[in-house]
C-alpha cells in the first residue's frame, strides 16, 4: 500500500472505501490535460479521508502515479473547522521546500465543486508501511527521528493553524478496558495544567509509523499532512512515542527519544506533551472503543511517563 491513513482503533473489519464517481474521475483526467485517461483505481483505505491510488495515462503515453484524497466526512466538517483540504494544501506548499520526501500537490477541488467531495490530487510516493524486525528496529527509529530535522525548521510555519489538542479534557473517562484507571485520572489532572513554554514550529501533528513509507529499509516518505500545525516540536515526538509503544512496546518509545536526542545534537523532552498526545486517543465513543491490547500498551507507556514526572503510579 502506498499511502496509509489513520487506522481505526477498533470495530468491525474496515469496508472498502467508496470509489470515486465518474464525475470525479473525469475531473482527474481534465487535470492531466486533454486525452488523459484513468487506467487504474485502487483503494488505499481511510476513514474521514478516503484515498485511492490512481494510474493516469496522458495523451502522449506517459503514466502518472497519483493519489486521490477525498474529504468524505462531511458530518465532521460541520463541527470541526480544522477538517478541511485547505489545511493540507497549505502544508504541502510549505513542504515543497523540504528535503524529506512528501507528496506534491497536482490539483485541488477544496469545495467539491467538480468532485463528489472536496478532493486533492497528489503524487504517489514509492514505498509501503514498515514492519521492522527486532534487529532492524534501532535503524528504523534513527530514521524516524532524523526525518523530523527537515520538517520542524520549515520557513513559513506561522502561516499554519496553531496546534490545539484534540482532547479538550471536557470528558475525563479512562478507556473502557483500563486495567489501571488511576493512571488516567492522574494524567487528566496533570494535562489540565498550563502547558510548558515551547517555541512553536511546523509540525506534522499526527507523526506515527503508519504515516511513513519505506522501501528496502529506507524511509521513502511521510504522508497525511491534513493536521499539520504550528506548535511545539515535542508534539511530534510524543505522538510517535505512544504509537511506537502500542506497536513495539514501551522500550521502543524510550529508544526513539534517545534517537532524537542523538540526531538533533541534544534534546530535552517535557513529559507533559506525552500526556497531552496520549490523551488525544480519548474519549472513546460507542462506535470507537480502544482494543484491550492497545490500552494495556498505552497504560505501560503512561506509567513510565508519570514516573518521569515524579508522580506515583501506585
Amino acid at each position: 500500500m502506498d499511502l496509509v491513513t489513520r487506522s481505526q482503533a477498533s470495530g468491525p473489519p474496515a469496508q472498502a472505501p467508496p470509489p470515486p464517481g465518474e464525475q470525479t474521475l473525469r475531473w482527474v483526467e481534465q487535470c492531466l490535460g486533454p486525452g488523459a485517461e484513468v487506467k487504474m483505481v485502487r483503494p488505499l483505505g481511510g476513514a474521514q479521508h478516503v484515498n485511492h491510488a490512481l494510474l493516469v495515462a496522458s495523451r502522449f503515453g506517459s503514466v502518472h502515479r497519483l493519489v486521490l484524497r477525498r474529504w468524505t466526512g462531511r458530518d465532521r466538517a460541520a463541527w470541526d473547522a480544522e477538517f478541511s483540504p485547505e489545511r493540507e494544501i497549505a502544508a504541502l506548499a510549505l513542504l515543497a521546500g523540504c528535503e524529506l520526501p512528501t507528496p506534491e500537490l497536482v490539483a485541488a477541488d477544496p469545495a467539491g465543486a467538480h468532485c463528489d467531495a472536496p478532493a486533492l490530487l497528489i503524487t504517489r510516493l514509492i514505498g509501503h508501511p514498515a514492519r521492522p524486525g527486532p534487529d532492524d528496529l534501532p535503524e528504523y527509529l534513527i530514521q524516524l527521528a532524523a526525518a523530523l530535522l527537515s520538517v520542524h525548521p520549515l520557513h513559513g510555519a506561522a502561516t499554519m493553524p496553531p496546534y490545539v489538542p484534540a482532547n479538550r479534557l471536557e470528558v475525563r473517562l479512562p478507556p473502557k478496558h483500563a486495567a489501571r484507571p488511576e493512571l488516567w485520572e492522574r494524567a487528566f489532572d496533570l494535562a489540565a495544567a498550563p502547558a510548558p513554554e515551547a517555541a512553536p514550529c511546523f509540525i506534522h501533528r499526527d507523526y506515527r509509523p503508519d504515516n511513513t513509507l519505506w522501501s528496502y529499509g529506507r524511509l521513502t516518505g511521510v504522508v497525511d499532512w491534513s493536521t499539520a500545525s504550528y506548535g511545539p516540536a515535542a508534539v511530534d515526538i510524543a505522538q510517535m512515542r505512544w504509537s511506537l509503544a502500542v506497536q513495539y512496546g514501551r522500550t521502543a518509545a524510550e529508544e526513539f527519544l534517545s534517537a532524537f536526542d542523538r540526531v538533533s545534537g541534544g534534546y530535552v523532552h517535557d513529559p507533559y506533551w506525552d500526556l497531552r498526545t496520549l490523551l488525544d486517543v480519548l474519549p472513546e465513543a460507542p462506535d470507537r472503543v480502544l482494543p484491550e491490547p492497545w490500552v494495556l500498551a498505552l497504560e505501560d507507556h503512561l506509567a513510565s511517563v508519570l514516573s518521569h514526572l515524579g508522580a506515583s503510579t501506585r
